[in-house]
């Protein structure tokens, strides 16, 4: 390769001019991607349930330089999320991170739990994408310009695991959903890609992770021996939601320190 022949890459990362929505923004995993898509330069509307999380949060992005408006809103509320959306200026980037996890047997499971987890991580998951994909739509500059769907999914949306069936079956389902938009959107040149965690370093996960047997059990299964940082995600994130990732589309980048390697 001649040196005339090399174009650089790292402006490829950066994300000004592009307007990014991000669910379950608020605090951990989805914080961080908020804060990351900031500082890559996008205008980062942050969406999620609780207004105090949302605007401790949005303070903080501010401070250190970013532009990020907030939205209060139940996922789970289909009208509200087709409104505020559909209300955007235009829509480049959007993060599908909202979601939860109730560890439990699968034969103690409730018609409650089952009809809640699976409503946000699955249901809603498709109803912010569809709307978020009908705003982008709508930009008539978007045959050059693209768009990017990134569904925040697991590593259990490709293994299995003891206590956690209703997980794993909702983020199976959102790793195929990301393989069909991908396949159908790409046409439109918009770009749908998942990112798979693993147990990441949060609050949610303390809570769940509250014993020393079950933190030994998880760092067996992790071959790099640690959790996750929410940093961790925020950067896999970047990438796939920057020109950098112009090819990527239907791909599950797992950031699961080996977990799904063995």
């Amino acid at each position: 390769m001649s040196t005339s022949s090399i174009q650089p890459i790292l402006p490829g990362f950066r994300l000004n001019g592009r307007r990014a929505l991000v669910t379950g923004a608020g605090a951990g995993i989805g914080a961080a991607i908020a804060a990351a898509l900031a500082e890559a330069g996008a205008e980062v509307v942050m969406m999620s349930l609780r207004e105090d999380e949302l605007n401790d949060t949005a303070g903080l992005i501010r401070s250190a330089g970013g532009c990020v408006t907030t939205c209060a809103c139940d996922v789970t509320d289909s009208a509200m999320v087709r409104r505020l959306i559909g209300g955007l200026p235009n829509l480049d980037i959007i993060v599908n991170n909202a979601g939860t996890n109730i560890p439990e047997p699968f034969l103690e499971v409730s018609d409650k739990n089952l009809d809640f987890m699976s409503n946000l991580n699955v249901r809603a998951a498709f109803v912010v994408a569809q709307a978020s994909v009908r705003k982008m739509l709508e930009d008539t500059e978007r045959a050059t310009k693209g768009g990017v769907v990134i569904n925040i999914t697991s590593q259990m949306g490709h293994v299995g695991s003891p206590g956690r069936t209703v997980y794993c079956m909702n983020k199976h389902a959102t790793e195929g959903l990301t393989k069909a938009m991908a396949v159908e959107l790409a046409p439109q040149n918009i770009r749908v890609n998942s990112v798979g965690p693993t147990f990441v370093d949060t609050p949610l996960v303390r809570s769940i992770v509250d014993t020393e047997e079950k933190r030994q059990f998880l760092f067996s299964k992790i071959p790099m021996g640690r959790l996750a940082t929410v940093q961790d995600i925020a950067a896999a994130v970047l990438y796939l939601a920057s020109p950098a990732a112009a090819m990527v589309t239907g791909a599950a980048l797992l950031v699961d320190g080996g977990w799904t390697a063995q």
